[in-house]
């Protein structure tokens, strides 16, 4: 089995940080959500893997390199033009060839995996298998209904009036017969080729689609407060570390991960938490669920329930809180011409001060 891996979208939803880098790129626990992905691939034994790029290739590139440091072997396929999620598998159809695959959005976490489900499609091999999710508001997603037995009786995309609470995650599983339902239908009123409209054509056809109930931690990470909650998810499950300095004032408590390189200077940490390789934190109270990346720079501030990004600095900020501060961008205040002193936020965060 291959897998199919997208990540050519734009993230209009999580602007202003997708106007310098792929959404596929923000960090989740001080590791981009697409290297997550391509985890749970590799770990459901899948290692051949075709990652669909667009305007952002060469930053995906550059990051993931050839596959072989997360132990696949990733191959590139340009989409040039948001087409729709089935127009992807077309995109990639010399790549995937007659073999079953995998597909998965390239921003979707599942925290607990998807090797369940592989197996079970391994075992019965029906044209389509879809991972399905309870949610509170089943309008904003593709929706399937389904017998008890799993077998799919329609799916609905994005409905006013659903008839069921069961989302579609962005896993599914396939055989080659639906590149046959894909060559069957047409664009949708949007101009895309709906992967939704290819399913649905297969039960309309007659052919067994099958669903499976996901009942573990999954989150679109398409908005901010999404990779903040996602974020805290994967720092809750971490182990205490320290491989980088602590002086003998700092005070580190609970799961705190401090990399090689990173200079933790009369500092308090409530984990958990983790600092980056070659971070230096000096007289700083960071709170729990905070992730701050590479060669950042932090003084004389407070946060807590943030990600900081590789490179950034923040001086004499005052309290941070639920904030995402964007690569190499600068916080800190600045004296205007009246002499009051303001927060200055360089490009590409949110911030919030908490009092």
């Amino acid at each position: 089995m291959k897998a199919l891996v997208l990540s050519g979208g734009a993230g209009t939803r999580l602007r202003p940080f997708s106007h310098s880098m792929p959404k596929q790129l923000i960090p989740v626990a001080n590791k981009p959500v697409l290297e997550h992905v391509l985890d749970n691939i590799v770990a459901a034994g899948v290692t051949d893997i075709g990652v669909i790029v667009g305007g952002w290739e060469s930053e995906i590139t550059a990051v993931l390199g050839d596959g072989s440091r997360l132990g696949a072997r990733l191959t590139y396929l340009r989409q040039d033009s948001p087409l729709g999620l089935a127009h992807c598998v077309s995109v990639a159809r010399d790549f995937l060839g007659d073999d079953d695959f995998v597909m998965y959005l390239g921003d979707c976490m599942l925290v607990e995996g998807v090797t369940e489900a592989a197996e079970e499609f391994a075992r019965t091999r029906p044209p389509a298998h879809v991972i399905v999710h309870k949610v509170a508001d089943p309008s904003a997603f593709g929706v399937v209904e389904m017998d008890p037995d799993g077998t799919v009786r329609r799916l609905v995309e994005k409905p006013k009036d659903a008839r069921s609470e069961l989302a579609l995650t962005g896993v599914y599983f396939f055989t080659p017969e639906i590149h046959r339902a894909i060559d069957s239908i047409e664009a949708s009123a949007r101009g895309e080729l709906e992967i939704t409209d290819a399913i649905q054509w297969l039960v309309t056809d007659g052919a067994e689609v099958r669903a499976s109930q996901y009942h573990g931690y999954w989150k679109d990470t398409g908005r901010i407060d999404d990779v903040l909650e996602c974020n805290r998810k994967l720092l809750d499950g971490m182990v205490r570390r320290i491989d980088g300095d602590v002086d003998d004032p700092a005070a580190l408590g609970g799961a705190v991960v401090v990399e090689p390189g990173a200079r933790v200077v009369r500092s308090r940490i409530e984990g958990p938490a983790i600092v980056g390789a070659g971070t230096t934190v000096e007289d700083c109270t960071i709170g729990p669920h905070t992730s701050v990346g590479r060669d950042c720079v932090l003084r004389n501030s407070r946060l807590d329930y943030s990600i900081v990004l590789d490179g950034a600095e923040i001086h004499r900020a005052g309290r941070l809180h639920g904030s995402v501060i964007g690569r190499s961008a600068v916080v800190g205040p600045v004296t205007d011409d009246s002499g009051r002193q303001r927060l200055v936020i360089g490009d590409h965060s949110r911030v919030q001060v908490a009092g």
